[in-house]
Parts: structure tokens; sequence; C-alpha cells
């Protein structure tokens, strides 16, 4: 079955859901990208633009992160892109551990749908959840993205085996010129995991 059709049937089940943070939020923010992609990018949760729009990543870090995978050699066609909570937080505020408990599972769902090769998370909160493997009470004990960025890690949330290499956020290069490099390094790092795995599964 095609994995678009699947997703689009996931993301009506999730907007027919009565999760927490719908009643204030302006839009349901589900993914966008290729239902194919290799590479699965993952966020905390919407802004401001991405609530209005319900799309993620349209404001100044959709930009930012749509000219970094341009210094790649990708573009946002290549990748799927989604977030943690599937709403807004009231001004952006963090998420609540029972928010995100409740959000956890459409995630998982997605990640099970369009199975990467690797998946990125990007910024801190992120990568804490997926090194927390979706643990909300274990995630502050986690490593910070600062030493993390561009490792390759294996983590389990749900059953779901996953090959994480967490990355810095758009946003965050946005202010901080300096870590473009990084994300660049960071980068070909997650295009070399995704060549290697499907070199592998062509020969099993």
């Amino acid at each position: 079955m095609d994995k678009n059709f699947i997703l689009e049937e996931l993301r009506k089940k999730v907007l027919e859901a009565d999760l927490p943070l719908k009643e204030g939020a302006t839009n349901l923010v589900f993914g966008k990208g290729d239902a194919n992609a290799e590479i699965m990018f993952v966020g905390e949760a919407a802004g401001r633009n991405e609530d209005l729009q319900g799309i993620p990543f349209v404001g100044a870090a959709g930009k930012n992160l749509d000219k970094l995978l341009k210094e790649v050699g990708l573009t946002l066609d290549d990748i799927y892109i989604t977030n943690i909570l599937k709403y807004r937080p009231p001004e952006n505020r963090n998420p609540l551990p029972e928010e995100i408990k409740a959000h956890t599972p459409w995630l998982i769902e997605q990640i099970k749908q369009i199975k990467p090769k690797v998946i990125c998370s990007l910024g801190n909160y992120a990568t804490k959840f997926f090194l927390s493997e979706g643990n909300v009470d274990l995630m502050d004990a986690q490593p910070g993205i600062t030493s993390v960025h561009g490792k390759v890690k294996f983590v389990e949330i749900n059953g779901v085996k996953i090959k994480l290499i967490p990355l810095f956020h758009p946003a965050a290069i946005i202010y901080k010129r300096d870590l473009t490099p990084l994300w660049e390094k960071d980068m070909e790092i997650v295009k070399k995991e995704v060549k290697e795995s499907l070199e592998q599964k062509k020969l099993f």
C-alpha cells in the first residue's frame, strides 16, 4: 500500500484523537516531505508559523533548514520532517510530561510507516527525548546536543529500533552561524549512514 495514503489515513486519525494541546492550537502539524524518505527529521513541537499553517518548519528555521540542506546536496523533498508534539504548546512553552506521553505513540506510528534508515533529532529537546527512549522521566539526565551531535546512537522506543544522529536545530544556527560547518559535517555522516544501510540491504 502507498505510504502517502497510509500517512494521510494516520493524519486523519490524529486529527480525530482527543490529544492534549489540541484545544489551544490553530492547526494539527502532522509532518511534511517524502513518505519514502531514508532520512527523517524530528523536532520538538510546532512554533507560531507552523501552527498557523499546519506545516512543520515554515518559519525562519524552515528557510534556514532548506538552505542548510542545499549545502549538502539535499532538499526538503529528500527527507520527511515531523515533531514529537503534533500541536503547538501555548506561547511555545516546554511540553508537560503527560503531553509528551500522549503524543509519542503517533510519532512512533509515523516512524513505523516511513521506516527511515536514519532519524535526526533536531536540537536539545528532541535529542534528549530519543536518548531517553521516550521515557520523559529520564530526559533531564541525558547529554545535551553539544556533546552528542553527529554521533550515531541506537535506541529503541515502543519496540521500534532507531538509528539516531542528533543535529543542531536549524533555529539555533540562525543565531550561531559558527555551527554551520558542524551541521554540514554531521549531515555528511547522516548521508554516509544512509548509503551504508542501503548497501547492506542489497546484500541480503
